[in-house]
């Protein structure tokens, strides 16, 4: 299995969706790190299911339970693990599915991989349930960078084709603390409301819609990262793809560059007060692979939820008959809207990593 990604900040998720439990091993995090457990409470909170109509009805708690690597709230330098039990599985609501793969999921390609032995209810380890472990260790992460002044914020960039407002050149801090404390992570409440018509209305017709979420990061220094494949495009792209339902990452202006001039895409330097700036930021804050000092933008579209209520086309692996499909149990009409912590989680964790390479007192 290849859940795991970072290389000298290690991340490993294990456990299935309708599992005893969901987990995270963390290797590589620096000794003597306080960690804020109502801190990291509500930033879990922020992803977890069942909190309003616009998610799945699943209730779990999300409240992780620390096995090593937290001693009095502190890290102590070997490895942290976390599991979450779960609570809440219907696993009856899957036993027709056995042998019949839902379309958009990787029922069928797990089934090739492993010969029909993988647990696939609800998803399995393929399963957004997954992104619970993913925010243990990016909430981890975002309490560490932010004493080193570096701070991850996410909003809903677009859903069902209706867009938010992007974020500002320079975002602040405080701008990330409001989107936060929302029940709905947008900038513009008004778009927001559009949002969640378009998301009620997918759900009253027995279907689901996709999403982008757009993510920032502010206080990098300039310098970190490296050309080609150890560029932060690189390593970030790798590690948000990674994330369930993700189908597409760019930075800075992203493909809308692609319809540009160069000298329309290039942004040009300053000096502000003493330090060396751009007036706009196409680029993401990612130069030839290596931070520029400006903030880091970057955007994850999610597809539309596979489980819809409706008939779907599918086959009977055992039969190999075509066979009529109709999902049952209980599943987001949206997932992008609670997606919004997950990117800035393995947005944190990556980052971490990077800043452990650059050394322990990153200011």
């Amino acid at each position: 299995m290849s859940s795991e990604f970072g290389k000298l900040l290690r991340v490993s998720v294990f456990g299935e969706s309708h599992g005893a439990a969901i987990g995270v091993l963390i290797d590589g995090l620096p000794a003597g790190e306080p960690i804020n457990a109502d801190e990291l409470q509500r930033f879990l909170n922020r992803r977890r299911p069942g909190q309003n109509a616009l998610s799945t009805a699943r209730k779990e708690s999300d409240a992780p339970r620390f096995l090593s690597g937290l001693r009095d709230g502190v890290t102590n330098g070997f490895p942290l693990m976390a599991v979450i039990e779960n609570a809440d599985q219907r696993s009856g609501d899957y036993d027709a599915l056995r042998d019949t793969p839902r379309p958009g999921h990787a029922d069928y390609t797990a089934f090739v991989k492993w010969g029909g032995a993988a647990d696939m209810r609800g998803g399995g380890h393929f399963s957004g349930r997954l992104t619970a472990p993913l925010c243990i260790a990016g909430g981890i992460a975002k309490q560490i960078l932010a004493r080193r002044g570096i701070h991850i914020g996410a909003h809903l960039s677009s859903v069902a084709g209706v867009a938010d407002d992007a974020f500002p050149l320079r975002p602040a801090k405080e701008l990330f603390d409001a989107l936060a404390a929302k029940a709905f992570p947008v900038l513009n409440d008004r778009a927001g409301e559009r949002m969640q018509d378009a998301i009620a209305k997918a759900r009253a017709e027995s279907d689901s819609v996709g999403g982008v979420v757009e993510c920032a990061a502010i206080g990098i220094p300039a310098g970190w990262g490296g050309p080609m494949f150890e560029g932060m495009e690189s390593r970030l792209a790798a590690a948000i793809f990674g994330i369930p339902a993700v189908k597409g990452v760019e930075f800075g202006a992203g493909f809308t560059a692609s319809a540009l001039r160069g000298s329309e895409n290039n942004d040009p330097f300053a000096v502000e007060q003493g330090r060396v700036v751009t007036t706009s930021n196409h680029s993401g804050g990612i130069l030839g692979g290596i931070t520029n000092g400006m903030p880091l933008v970057l955007r994850a579209a999610f597809k539309p939820t596979p489980s819809v209520a409706r008939p779907q086309r599918s086959v009977n692996l055992r039969t190999r008959q075509e066979v009529e499909l109709t999902i049952p149990g209980r599943h987001d009409p949206c997932v992008a809207h609670r997606a919004a912590p997950v990117v800035e989680a393995v947005t944190a964790a990556v980052l971490l990593d990077v800043a452990l390479e650059n050394g322990p007192d990153v200011q």
